[in-house]
């Protein structure tokens, strides 16, 4: 029994030391490509989870998502990361999730999506924002979201983080040099490797009517 935990704590320390490497790469380093050729989100066999909706976050419950530390935001004169914009999942999701499980017995995932769009400066996410629906299909994110932005080119980075699969985009106009708001992305990249995995997505219902994702909701993974 105590091999069997010390080879999961080996793996999981291998695992948080490979999403350290990808965060790594962030800002002027990042890997952009053409927005009709960067990779979207994926989906495996599970396509019923392309219908489940998705909804644009408050700047709010992205500090929370992420679980920004209060000291950190004691520093900042107005709330970080004005040029990202979020989508989570709606309420209808994580029942949806639930019931997809528990009808399949066991066998429909009981992953959600988180998408967070970093872009390279307030201008470009305010004029995107006035283009892009508050709430989509998953299933509509790479062609509508993604594949849609013309004139614009993305880095992609992917975390698993036990029911929550979280992608991050970074954004910036076609041909640009760099990214200018580099800080802001290496901060949310570190701040998702730090994450501990979310066990059960249904506590990020906030009663009554999801209007937040506490603090308190996410269960930290016993090590």
């Amino acid at each position: 029994m105590a091999e069997e935990r010390k080879k999961e704590k080996e793996k999981k320390k291998k695992h948080k030391e490979k999403e350290k490497e990808k965060a790594g790469t962030h800002g002027g380093e990042a890997h952009f490509k053409p927005s009709g050729e960067v990779k979207g989100v994926r989906f495996g066999g599970q396509f019923i989870v392309k219908s489940f909706t998705v909804r644009r976050a408050s700047p709010l419950e992205l500090l929370r998502l992420l679980d920004i530390p209060p000291a950190y935001l004691s520093e900042c004169q107005s709330l970080p990361f004005p040029s990202t914009t979020a989508y989570m999942p709606t309420s209808f999701t994580i029942l949806a999730h639930q019931a997809w499980h528990t009808l399949t017995l066991g066998l429909g995932t009981k992953k959600s999506k988180v998408v967070l769009f970093v872009f390279e400066s307030e201008g470009m996410k305010a004029a995107v924002d006035q283009l892009w629906p508050s709430m989509i299909p998953l299933g509509d994110v790479n062609k509508k979201l993604i594949r849609g932005l013309t004139g614009s080119e993305m880095a992609r980075f992917k975390f698993r983080k036990g029911c929550l699969t979280i992608y991050v985009y970074a954004v910036r106009r076609l041909g640009a040099a760099g990214f200018m708001c580099a800080d802001d992305l290496r901060r949310i990249l570190e701040s998702v490797v730090e994450l501990k995995d979310f066990l059960d997505h249904t506590a990020m219902l906030a009663m009554p009517s999801q209007k937040s994702i506490t603090l308190q909701s996410r269960v930290a993974v016993t090590h």
